[in-house]
């Protein structure tokens, strides 16, 4: 599993809301400036959330986007599923799919499900509350 950059790009513009939109919505050209990321890319990640119910968008001069809830509610899983759609890595492990019909006999099926579970341990683990805490301890400097 590779994780693409609308999904890398999906965690910085989330991370730079919740670090810059705590008083005021957060207009995408300052995310885009701060992150070296185009405003054009940012559009399309941003609809993206705004449609999974992640952010709201604000309108008018003194609009932008916001966290409909609060960072610690946000897992990376959860981020990265909107963006990037499943994370699971072989395509029988997949919801709503009807099992292989070799899933029985299949030696290998043990090691993709072991290989989901590691996957969804680690990005359902982390919030983007942590993401924030671990900003803040590499300070200002560092580039997310």
């Amino acid at each position: 599993m590779k994780i693409s950059t609308k999904g890398r790009y999906a965690l910085r513009l989330m991370l730079d809301i919740a670090i810059n939109g705590s008083v005021n919505p957060v207009p995408l050209k300052d995310t885009a400036e701060r992150q070296s990321i185009s405003v054009k890319y940012l559009e399309q990640i941003i609809s993206s959330l705004v449609r999974g119910g992640l952010v709201s968008s604000i309108r008018g001069p003194q609009g932008g986007y916001r966290l409909i809830k609060a960072p610690s509610e946000y897992t990376v899983g959860m981020i990265l599923r909107q963006v990037e759609g499943s994370l699971v890595p072989v395509a029988c492990l997949e919801d709503g799919v009807e099992g292989c019909s070799r899933q029985i006999e299949c030696v290998t099926l043990r090691i993709w499900k072991e290989l989901d579970q590691a996957i969804r341990g680690v990005v359902d683990k982390y919030t983007l509350e942590d993401l924030m805490i671990w900003q803040e301890e590499m300070g200002d400097n560092y580039v997310i």
